[in-house]
């Protein structure tokens, strides 16, 4: 094969045919398209005809221009010196992601930075990029079959206030060997870091054997897994006898584990299934031990929310600190690029379905990853389920208030649109009024794609207020800046209002604490006893 592409690029260049050897690193349908001006960061990928693999890394050289936030930047750096250059280095690049890798001629990328190149023993080292903490390993995911270009980083920005990590992510737009490629989202990885899980290395015996850890519900992939000694269930909690769920170690990997640790996650991991299994919701279970009841439900609530064809059975990952830190396993949020009604099979389309009983389906269409029995557990316990409609609130009176999602979309993308990035990236790959696997919709513009997102997402939103009893006409007392919560924050914005007049951050009638129809000191007293005592006056 490798002999075929020598002859076309030796055939190619006596024709005097530009970069014609990017034939095996997949470019665009059009290769002519160029920046002059973007608000969005410009990255160079360089890598010298170089055949870029799946699974080994190769020398790449990186460049980033940004010049700040509302600043433009700029492809011509002849034109426009003394631009900021937010990164220039050697990375280890390759191909990263399944489905997103092998269903889309967009490919997403994963690289290290290093101190120099790999032919010359280069390490990997330790970075700050675009704003986001100093760490060594990045992504560059690569939006095809999501045609509104946002919906890993719409997902990240709605779990973002409640979950204790989620991932960091900025758009960008890429030049790979002088070729335009398009838009990206240039994240970080859910890894070890002090900005990001912050966990030690395991030790091998005592309190540092318990941590850190971060495992992966997924395929096997070949990768070396543990497989659940419990099958996934019915939505009617009936096993499956021959389906299994597998959790792939992420860190520390697999290879540089030892026999102690390996022994130490496998115990954990089945202890914790066995005391979530074992609950019945007339006897008693300790399974809160084992596993972080309202980080579960977070990372609950944003799958649903999305409904994410491959929630919990894909990219589930999740992590546990050492004992005498935290011992319970929590969640982290990954991967969300077919959710928001963007998949036309397992029903990934619909508004009106859990996502978590969505086993019977993907039973039925004969695929071998189904749902882990964790989901169908919790929300047997009346307890978890009143904790999750509460939590709902919460997020319904904040992030996920009608306007404020509207509002977070059109930001995205203004983001995209404001520049022409978006327009730029269909020049490249023109797919409007095309059907991009698994796409439900086929857009034949990016107006209607984030329109259409945005009539999904309102759906969504109405069909979760009734199944979880929310009114969002309901006034929640003492709420004064409409986040969702009655805290020291609403005392603050109370006493601003009363010093100056100023309502345009305040909800009046929220901040009325004592009925009595005015908004005044007495309230700011009211609700500081509200928050001291738990009761009103």
């Amino acid at each position: 094969m490798k002999r075929f592409f020598l002859l076309a690029l030796t055939l190619m260049v006596l024709s005097g045919t530009a970069h014609a050897w990017v034939w095996w690193n997949y470019p665009p349908d059009n290769q002519d398209v160029q920046i002059t001006s973007t608000n969005l960061p410009i990255v160079w990928l360089e890598v010298d005809g170089q055949d870029i693999d799946r699974y080994e890394r190769i020398t790449a050289r990186m460049k980033i221009i940004h010049n700040g936030d509302g600043q433009l930047n700029y492809a011509d750096t002849v034109a426009h010196p003394g631009q900021n250059i937010d990164y220039e280095g050697y990375v280890a690049l390759r191909y990263r992601g399944s489905s997103s890798y092998s269903m889309s001629p967009k490919k997403p990328y994963s690289f290290r930075p290093l101190d120099k190149p790999l032919e010359e023993g280069g390490e990997k080292k330790k970075v700050n990029i675009l704003g986001m903490g100093k760490d060594n390993d990045w992504a560059l995911l690569a939006p095809y079959a999501d045609k509104s270009l946002m919906r890993d980083l719409l997902a990240f920005e709605v779990s973002r206030p409640w979950m204790e990590y989620t991932p960091q992510g900025r758009f960008c737009e890429l030049y790979l060997d002088g070729i335009y490629y398009g838009v990206f989202v240039l994240t970080e990885v859910v890894s070890k870091g002090k900005h990001r899980l912050d966990l030690p290395d395991p030790g091998i015996e005592g309190d540092e054997l318990t941590g850190g850890y971060i495992m992966e519900v997924n395929r096997t992939e070949g990768e070396i897994t543990h497989t659940s000694r419990i099958r996934p269930v019915s939505p009617t909690g009936v096993s499956y006898p021959n389906q299994f769920v597998h959790f792939q170690y992420k860190w520390p990997d697999y290879e540089d584990m030892t026999q102690e640790q390996i022994l130490y996650i496998r115990a954990r991991i089945d202890l914790m299934e066995s005391t979530l299994w074992n609950y019945r919701p007339t006897g008693t279970s300790n399974y809160q031990e084992y596993l972080d009841v309202e980080n579960f439900i977070d990372y609950q609530i944003a799958q649903e929310f999305g409904h994410n064809v491959d929630a919990y059975r894909l990219s589930g990952k999740f992590f546990k600190r050492r004992d005498s830190e935290d011992p319970r396993f929590k969640m982290v949020l990954w991967d969300m690029n077919l959710a928001y009604g963007n998949a036309d099979y397992y029903d990934g389309w619909r508004t009106d379905t859990w996502i978590y009983q969505n086993n019977d389906v993907l039973n039925a269409a004969g695929d071998p990853q189904l749902i882990p029995f964790w989901w169908y557990k919790l929300n047997t316990d009346p307890t978890y389920v009143a904790a999750l409609k509460a939590r709902w609130a919460q997020y319904r009176r904040s992030n996920l208030r009608q306007d404020r999602i509207m509002a977070t979309v059109d930001s995205l993308a203004s983001v995209l649109s404001s520049h022409s990035a978006v327009r730029r990236n269909y020049q490249a790959w023109p797919r409007w009024g095309q059907y991009v696997w698994p796409n439900y919709h086929v857009s034949q513009s990016f107006a209607e794609e984030v329109a259409w997102l945005k009539q999904w997402i309102l759906q969504r939103i109405a069909w979760m207020d009734e199944q979880l009893g929310f009114d969002p006409n309901a006034l929640v007392l003492g709420d004064v800046n409409g986040d969702g919560e009655v805290d020291i924050s609403d005392v603050t914005a109370l006493i601003d209002y009363v010093l100056t007049g100023s309502a345009a951050d305040i909800d009046l009638e929220a901040a009325d604490c004592n009925h009595d129809t005015a908004v005044d000191i007495s309230d700011v007293t009211a609700l500081i006893g509200f928050i001291l005592n738990g009761s009103w006056p």
